[in-house]
């Protein structure tokens, strides 16, 4: 967590879109950040569309980087919240590992929050 002060380093990351290409782009972060994700998604039964989250620690690098270029079977919806440093700094991990296309976002005095479309490269 973050001191008085300091610009807050969670970033919570939410994607929608097949369970096997959500796990491709929390594996790419969870490669470069501390992350409360055990495992990756898992294919759910509900008939309506399904969204997985996970909270990752900008502060405390996972000592790893993005390990080649991750396939995604269809374009990935990715809501990104949180500080503005710590966005911009998932962001350009994503933007490494896919083609990122920025949907919206909003702003506020100490967060922001980005709509993303993620594809494979």
């Amino acid at each position: 967590m973050s001191g008085a002060g300091e610009e807050p380093a969670q970033v919570t990351v939410e994607l929608s879109g097949t369970a096997e290409d959500a796990g491709s782009v929390f594996d790419v972060l969870k490669a470069v950040y501390a992350s409360d994700r055990d495992g990756g998604p898992t294919a759910s039964d509900a008939s309506g569309p399904t969204v997985w989250s996970g909270v990752f620690d900008t502060a405390r690098p996972a000592g790893g980087g993005p390990g080649g270029a991750p396939s995604l079977r269809g374009a990935v919806t990715a809501g990104v919240q949180g500080g503005y440093v710590a966005v911009d700094q998932l962001v350009t991990v994503l933007e490494a590992a896919f083609t990122v296309t920025e949907q919206g976002s909003a702003s506020g005095d100490q967060e922001k929050d980005v709509s993303l479309r993620l594809e494979s490269r």
